[in-house]
């Protein structure tokens, strides 16, 4: 068999994709990375500036975007409704939060679980409800080695993506048998404009960076590039799973 430099079985080609949270971040990297294998990206988030200046870094043609709050129902039912019928979803839209246990009040719990837990929970459930996810389509859900490793004043963000990790095992089974897909993906720190000049330090960075195996933080490029996976035919027989992208960090 001669060597085919056509076959790529992470092409996204044919496939229509929903990405929250995708005006910056890992979820700009992954619009822009899937546009790159084919797909039809569908970007969401408030901020229609940012979702424009993304819009402008996709490869290819008919593109969309939506802009929706997606800590209301009304933005979540604009999107449905908005929304084409897909082929894949990746709930990444999130907030991070740190608060020592001591301090935590509900309204606290009422802000990240409302962003990180509920919404991916309800956007799923709006887009089933409309039929707007195609059978053999994949969601992929954005959670985080906070949902199983622990560090201090983290606890509320750490149980708002364990608690969305046990709910994609769920969705994984009872949507099975329309041939539909759920798995989350952890990623331990990513080098974003988020973490930069703001109250953590720079010799602070460098130093929680030597408690990763590989000695550095992730690109959102490499978080991407594992939503791919999970979107493409390439992990058709993969359901249920939780992958982490963490340079090592749960190792310890």
């Amino acid at each position: 068999m001669s060597f085919d430099p056509t076959y790529n079985p992470y092409s996204l080609v044919g496939k229509t994709i929903l990405i929250t949270g995708a005006s910056s971040g890992i979820g700009r990297a992954t619009a822009i990375e899937c546009s790159k294998l084919g797909a039809t990206c569908v970007l969401t988030g408030r901020n229609e500036e940012r979702l424009q200046e993304a819009m402008s870094q996709l490869a290819g043609e008919g593109h969309q975007y939506i802009i929706a709050d997606l800590a209301t129902q009304e933005g979540i039912d604009e999107l449905a409704d908005k929304a084409p019928v897909l082929n894949g979803v990746i709930n990444n839209a999130g907030r991070g939060y740190t608060k020592p246990i001591a301090f935590i009040k509900k309204d606290d719990l009422d802000l990240i679980f409302d962003t990180n837990t509920f919404a991916p929970i309800l956007v799923i459930k709006s887009l089933l409800k409309k039929k707007k996810i195609a059978k053999g389509a994949s969601l992929v859900f954005t959670s985080s080695v906070a949902s199983n490793t622990t560090s201090l004043g983290n606890s509320v963000y750490g149980a708002s993506k364990a608690a969305l990790t046990a709910y994609m095992r769920y969705c994984a089974r009872e949507l099975a048998e329309k041939q539909i897909r759920a798995n989350t993906v952890h990623p331990g720190m990513v080098e974003t404009k988020l973490i930069h000049g703001h109250s953590i330090s720079e010799e602070d960075l460098q130093a929680d960076m030597q408690k990763y195996p590989l000695k550095r933080y992730g690109q959102p490029e490499e978080i991407a590039h594992m939503m791919i996976y999970l979107l493409s035919d390439a992990s058709a027989w993969v359901t249920g799973q939780s992958f982490f992208i963490d340079g090592g960090l749960t190792l310890l």
